[in-house]
């Protein structure tokens, strides 16, 4: 199935048209999806190490669930929605981009990792919950879950410095 005549149009639409020629829209944008993945990403770090037996031992996991889901998913909306405007401005290019194709799927595999956590793990967690150690399915899953975000801002900065050779 090709694809290209999809990404042809979300980028000469209106809207791709703008985000690619002004002079301000895309380093705005651009700074919000930085932003807001900082945020996101602080606060999936926070857990991640809760989970590994590194950080925050002595409270419950499911405490600091609560608390950094307030941050984390707001935080990921918004970079979701970025990272689509901005995506728009050079669709074409941006999908024939080595980094871009390798985040996309480190961002899948993120997904699947949170699905499995939460499906499996997490249907235990009254009986490690407040414990000092995890177990090695919750191990894994933060272990997993930093690997993947780590990979995920690399191949994004990578985007950056490669885009040019695809023009």
């Amino acid at each position: 199935m090709n694809l290209q005549p999809i990404w042809h149009t979300l980028e000469a639409s209106r809207l791709g048209q703008y985000l690619a020629s002004s002079d301000w829209a895309f380093p705005t944008l651009e700074t919000v999806h930085v932003i807001a993945l900082v945020a996101m990403l602080g606060t999936i770090l926070v857990l991640d190490l809760r989970l590994l037996g590194v950080a925050s031992r002595s409270v419950a996991v499911t405490a600091v669930t609560r608390a950094t889901l307030l941050f984390a998913v707001p935080a990921f909306g918004l970079v979701t929605l970025s990272g689509v405007l901005l995506f728009m401005s050079k669709a074409p290019i941006y999908m024939i981009n080595v980094y871009f194709l390798a985040k996309l799927v480190l961002l899948g595999l993120a997904g699947i990792n949170v699905a499995i956590f939460h499906l499996l793990t997490w249907r235990g967690i009254a009986v490690w919950d407040t414990v000092a150690v995890s177990p090695m399915s919750a191990k894994l899953a933060g272990a997993f879950s930093l690997v993947f975000w780590i990979g995920t801002v690399f191949c994004s900065r990578m985007i950056g410095f490669t885009l040019g050779l695809y023009e």
